[in-house]
């Protein structure tokens, strides 16, 4: 299940886009082999709300394009297909039979900025983002090097698989 809640007013979401969301989430499980029901919940907020969320959950008081919040523990180095593939999860990891995933925290006022940064789409830019964040969800990490490789590679590779190039 994936629950979309439009908390900002900078830009306009429509269903299609939100189904756009959806399905750049729901091809991103499907590539890091998640076979269980999920529940994921992306919020969209604007860039006062996204500081202020991270000031309070990172300490870091500026804007980000997106924060993660993932519900599953993971050890070191490891991904989701790597330990849960075949893990016996327990009642609390679940919600009405959906597998919490996390949630995903999005500011669409900073995709936008950072659309016209790049110079692509405002579309590409919330996907890519979005595929970012799914990956953190289900374990992957950007701080050393070689996790950086793996994540992007996994990032352009799934994106590939919708046919959402940075031209897009």
């Amino acid at each position: 299940m994936i629950f979309i809640d439009d908390r900002q007013d900078k830009m306009s979401v429509d269903s299609d886009f939100e189904k756009i969301i959806e399905e750049v989430i729901l091809t991103a499980l499907k590539e890091e082999l998640v076979d269980k029901a999920c529940e994921i919940s992306v919020i969209f907020v604007d860039n006062d709300s996204i500081r202020e969320i991270n000031k309070e959950t990172r300490n870091i008081d500026r804007e980000t394009d997106v924060l993660s919040f993932p519900m599953l523990d993971y050890p070191k180095g490891k991904v989701y297909k790597d330990v849960y593939l075949n893990y016996n999860f327990d009642a609390s990891f679940f919600n009405e039979g959906d597998l919490v995933l996390g949630d995903v925290v999005l500011s669409l006022e900073k995709a936008k900025e950072q659309s016209e940064d790049f110079n692509h789409s405002f579309t590409r830019e919330c996907c890519y983002l979005v595929v970012h964040s799914i990956l953190h969800l289900l374990g992957y990490d950007h701080m050393a090097e070689d996790e950086k490789k793996i994540m992007r590679e996994r990032e352009e590779s799934i994106l590939g698989k919708l046919n959402i190039t940075r031209e897009v």
